[in-house]
């Protein structure tokens, strides 16, 4: 059977404790219920509004805005695919038009398929993947990064590690990779060296776009320290994909530093 073309949203509610989610989790896994909740989780001190962008052809209207403290549960059908990255600085009227200083999709507040404007951190998703129908996920730092991303999945069998950012990397941005936009010039994003320099080494491109040419660069291993289980070039050879078989639930909480 085809899956479905968006979501089926469960609603916003306060952050959810651990026992909490774990509860809910298990309430799901016997009710029969065969989506994969995504639970977002806004663990930062300001406001996020979280983006999402199908993989699979699929269309999910994300455009919820996440008070601290507030989580937004998403019911993911099978063999969904797609990437989630968080939205800072929103301004949107009644239409939806606006735009964000960090993430923006276009100027929309429904992102429908539109990627974010980077620097962006990516959380990436690909449910019952391939011959063995394994969940595949991970945290990317490729393209700059603008606010930390962990992913956790809930149950499940298998490695099922976690993948993302254990500090802010705004706070240890190299001054010619930042971009300012926060109250008294406050780093808000980190963009990635090949976006400022362009530069064959940085962005694993001519002689340099292969796997044993392409090595991690002093930039490269700054991102590395804030986020070390995402990729943070185009070779990271030192990160993988993350894998787990029949999760629940994942947990993409953002600011996760901020526990």
């Amino acid at each position: 059977m085809a899956p479905p073309s968006a979501s089926t949203p469960r609603g916003r509610r306060p952050f959810l404790t651990a026992a909490a989610l774990a509860a809910a989790f298990l309430a799901a896994a016997l009710s029969g219920v065969e989506s994969v909740d995504l639970d977002l989780q806004n663990n930062c001190k300001e406001t996020v509004w979280p983006g999402i962008q199908n993989t699979d052809g699929g269309r999910i209207l994300t455009g919820t805005r996440l008070n601290p403290g507030e989580v937004y549960i998403l019911g993911l059908p099978p063999n969904w695919s797609g990437r989630i990255w968080g939205r800072q600085g929103c301004s949107f009227d009644s239409s939806g038009r606006g735009r964000c200083t960090t993430g923006d999709c276009d100027g929309v507040l429904y992102c429908n398929g539109r990627a974010p404007i980077p620097p962006v951190t990516l959380a990436e998703i690909r449910l019952n993947f391939g011959s063995r129908s394994v969940d595949f996920y991970n945290v990317s730092v490729v393209n700059g990064y603008n606010i930390g991303v962990l992913v956790e999945p809930q149950g499940g069998r298998g490695t099922c590690g976690c993948a993302g950012c254990v500090s802010d990397m705004n706070k240890a941005c190299p001054r010619e990779l930042a971009i300012l936009g926060g109250p008294g010039g406050r780093v808000v994003a980190c963009r990635s060296a090949c976006m400022v320099f362009g530069k064959p080494e940085y962005c694993c491109t001519g002689k340099f776009g292969s796997p044993e040419t392409c090595r991690p660069t002093a930039y490269s291993r700054l991102f590395k320290s804030a986020c070390p289980t995402a990729y943070t070039y185009a070779y990271d050879d030192s990160t993988n994909w993350h894998t787990c078989s029949t999760a629940g639930a994942y947990v993409v909480t953002f600011c996760p530093y901020d526990r």
